[in-house]
């Protein structure tokens, strides 16, 4: 059986560069998943799937139609413990530790173990922490809690290394979906020096030259989504 997590920082030791795709399944329509997978980039290696709000099941519909046109791993990335579905591969088991609001940081894993507990998904656990990208981003909104100012670099740093400390496998540096300016080069190459474990940034790439720019920073793996929805 595949070791999803594994994979990764096996990847992150290599200097092996990962992109995920990210798939919001309230804007993703079934029919057309063929044609959207073969207008993704060559190198993409994973496929996200989640958003901050999703209709019921829709999350495990998106999943089947991904995976009857892919091998690519379909990890699930929730906004809420309704949206775990046992069709995709991994989830990453997310705690928003930018924010104090205890919906996020602990009660929906809480609300997520019946359903986790005699699953066969491989759970990740990550430290979300949410970015000023310049504009409110879904997360902010749902959530209700306020993403780190970018200036507030030792703040970003000390909250990654909470992560790790607390036991974390991945972190996640997120600017929000549609984010005016990504997470810049200095906080990710600062986070990554501090950190033994893989880092995945997203938000407000949509261009090669800041995707290369997050790669060089020290970014393991980039996410990428809004500008592919449509």
């Amino acid at each position: 059986m595949r070791n999803f997590y594994a994979e990764i920082f096996q990847a992150a030791t290599n200097g092996k560069k990962l992109l995920a795709i990210l798939i919001d399944p309230d804007k993703f329509i079934e029919a057309e998943t063929k044609l959207y997978l073969e207008k993704l980039p060559k190198q993409t290696t994973h496929i996200f799937v989640g958003g901050s709000k999703v209709e019921n099941f829709k999350t495990e519909k998106t999943v089947k139609a991904i995976k009857a046109e892919t091998d690519l791993p379909v990890i699930l990335f929730p906004g809420d413990y309704s949206q775990i579905t046992e069709t995709a591969d991994a989830l990453l088991f997310l705690s928003l530790l930018s924010g104090r609001n205890p919906e996020y940081l602990i009660e929906q894993q809480v609300k997520s173990v019946e359903k986790l507990k005699n699953s066969k998904l491989e759970i990740i656990p990550t430290a979300y922490i949410l970015i000023d990208g310049g504009k409110e981003s879904a997360v902010q909104r749902v959530s209700r809690t306020k993403p780190i100012l970018q200036s507030q670099v030792e703040t970003i740093i000390n909250t990654a290394l909470a992560g790790e400390f607390s036991g974390k496998k991945l972190i996640y540096l997120e600017a929000g979906s549609g984010a005016d300016f990504p997470v810049s080069e200095k906080i990710i190459t600062e986070v990554k020096k501090a950190l033994n474990i893989p880092l995945i940034v997203g938000g407000g790439i949509r261009s090669l030259e800041q995707q290369e720019n997050a790669y060089r920073a020290g970014a393991d793996m980039i996410v990428m989504g809004t500008q592919f929805e449509n």
